[in-house]
């Protein structure tokens, strides 16, 4: 039976959960995840989970932070004094803003502390530094793709 390999195009149905169990994103009710496999276009640990696969076949991947979303990066956490955010705007621990970079490129940020004159945002990844657990079902393997993105 075929199993899933590095350039097959590859699709899947996935629950993902932190270790206590609660759900951070899933596949039930859509579409299967497609993805090509090697490819970088998932997290290391996800793909090392399918590798191997066959169709039709369910299991469950612990993936620890390194191979997710990496550590939480204590350089992607920074101070802003409340005074540069606007004046009526509630501010509150795990409420997502959108920051500017500095170009004009905005990237995601989440109030990790509210302090008296200031708050700390974190810039890193929702799920850095956690432990996550997939449950993985392979539904459809395309062979080997080429660049010009034929079967071969």
């Amino acid at each position: 039976m075929v199993q899933a390999n590095n350039g097959d195009a590859v699709k899947v149905h996935y629950t993902g959960r932190l270790l206590d169990g609660s759900i951070f994103d899933s596949s039930e009710g859509r579409d299967p995840l497609a993805f090509t496999m090697g490819k970088g276009m998932m997290i290391p640990g996800f793909e090392a989970g399918v590798l191997g696969m066959k169709i039709g076949e369910k299991k469950s991947v612990q993936i620890a932070p390194e191979d997710a979303y990496g550590a939480t990066d204590e350089t992607r956490l920074f101070p802003v004094n409340k005074s540069e955010l606007p004046p009526d705007m509630p501010l509150e621990v795990g409420m997502p803003l959108t920051a500017d970079a500095g170009d004009g490129r905005p990237f995601q940020v989440v109030i990790k502390e509210v302090h008296p004159e200031y708050v700390v945002l974190d810039a890193n990844h929702a799920l850095a530094g956690k432990d996550l657990v997939f449950e993985i079902e392979l539904v459809e393997i395309n062979g080997n793709q080429s660049k010009s993105g034929l079967i071969y």
